[in-house]
């Protein structure tokens, strides 16, 4: 085997292996990195505002699509109210966490914990963010910054819900004001327990 070749085949080994000794742990991949696991994980330590969110029109959008659920809402975008839009590609990207990202929403059966706008919809997703280390139970002193630096969305802001609310969507009810929608539609914000 020719030298340059092997060196292309074990830099990624050599890469890895620096990454072990000076930062502790393993390089993710971005699919790793990304990875949703569903609002029940956020449950864990905040509670609070699962409650608060799982009562919102947000926690229970996979519903609407059902046959005879939100008859009048279909009716007005042209839709047929009594069909089952819990499988149509055009629908669940707007009504699921995820859709179409690694580890998102794919189907009810696959990804049951990712039905309905959850929480990493608008906080990131969370596969790296809840790993030892970073938010956990056994990390209550963790860093906002620390978390952001691994997936975590700093700030929510219009471009997390323009993505559906927006006037190219058919289907999304009227002008869309996120200064005060997103109250109204997201959950109750309670003062956390440890400083971040």
């Amino acid at each position: 085997m020719r030298v340059s070749k092997w060196f292309a085949m074990m830099l990624p080994l050599v890469a890895l292996t620096f990454s072990v000794l000076l930062l502790g742990a393993p390089v993710t991949s971005a699919e790793e990195t990304h990875a949703f696991v569903g609002s029940k994980n956020c449950k864990k330590c905040h509670l609070k505002e699962f409650k608060s969110w799982e009562a919102t029109k947000m926690a229970k959008a996979f519903e609407s699509l059902k046959p005879g659920v939100a008859a009048e809402a279909k009716h007005a975008a042209g839709l047929d109210p009594q069909k089952d839009y819990t499988a149509d590609a055009e629908c669940v990207g707007c009504h699921t966490t995820g859709h179409g990202q690694p580890g998102g929403f794919v189907s009810v059966a696959e990804t049951p914990d990712l039905v309905g706008v959850g929480c990493e919809e608008c906080h990131g997703a969370g596969g790296t963010y809840l790993q030892d280390g970073y938010m956990t139970l056994q990390n209550k002193e963790y860093k906002k910054a620390e978390l952001v630096a691994v997936g975590m969305v700093a700030e929510v802001t219009a471009a997390q819900c323009t993505k559906c609310h927006s006037a190219d969507n058919p289907f999304s009810p009227g002008e869309f004001d996120f200064a005060a929608s997103k109250d109204k539609g997201t959950h109750e914000i309670f003062p956390l327990k440890y400083p971040h």
